[in-house]
């Protein structure tokens, strides 16, 4: 399956948190978007590998994702190597994205700068028709999307790019929601965690409004770029 957007993520909610509504957006204007999750999240301090399993599924409903697949590297431990490269072209390949969204340049979590690194070198290398990757014992035939994007994290970084999510804030949330075990629930008594605290979301929400307010709307999800962006017209950008 071709997809328009593919998201490539650290963690299940990694991509619900850093583009949610960028996500939903780009569905209801009729593209195909997936997410590819590196990892199950499975140092999580909250859940299981089964509870985040069965949340990142109900999120994919609620955002209506076309693909949502894990690659089952390990958390906390994959890298930017040959090894996990590998998997990650092979992804790639595998759905023929025109468009990657990937984890935050740097982050207080390693694995997101990580995931950065990992998503820009792969989207390279899958171009390169010397590397040879397997899809059901088929060759797999080179691929590279027109553009990378990085979303945003907990670390503030200034945005090269802002969408307007506004109309799209509510299911955002409800995707986030689905990953009950991580975020504030009074009735959950395992460890308290960043991402736990009830004030993490509220985070979320103002960083959304703080760069809604920068483009003259209510809600807005940031983007960062490692090369320049080339517009046909200047009435192209808001």
């Amino acid at each position: 399956m071709k997809l328009d957007i593919l998201v490539l993520a650290a963690h299940p909610d990694d991509a619900e948190l850093g583009c949610g509504g960028t996500i939903a957006k780009h569905i209801a204007l009729g593209h195909k978007v997936g997410i590819v999750d590196y990892t199950r999240g499975e140092l999580g301090t909250r859940g299981t590998i089964q509870t985040r399993d069965q949340e990142a599924a109900e999120s994919a409903k609620i955002l209506g994702l076309a693909i949502r697949e894990n690659l089952n590297l390990k958390d906390g431990f994959f890298g930017n190597n040959p090894e996990d490269q590998l998997a990650v072209v092979g992804a790639i390949r595998k759905y023929e994205p025109k468009l990657i969204l990937a984890n935050a340049i740097y982050d207080r979590h390693p694995d997101h700068g990580k995931g950065a690194d990992l998503a820009f070198e792969s989207s390279f290398l899958a171009g390169l028709p010397k590397i040879e990757t397997y899809l059901d014992g088929k060759k797999q035939t080179a691929w590279r999307p027109d553009a990378l994007y990085h979303f945003i994290q907990s670390q503030y970084i200034k945005p090269d790019i802002i969408v307007d999510v506004s109309d799209f804030w509510e299911t955002k949330m409800n995707a986030i929601r689905a990953f009950k075990t991580q975020f504030y629930d009074p009735a959950n008594k395992e460890p308290n965690t960043f991402i736990s605290n009830p004030g993490f979301l509220r985070m979320i929400e103002s960083r959304a409004m703080e760069m809604g307010h920068a483009i003259g709307v209510k809600y807005g999800e940031g983007f960062t770029v490692r090369r320049f962006i080339g517009i046909k017209s200047l009435f192209d950008v808001m």
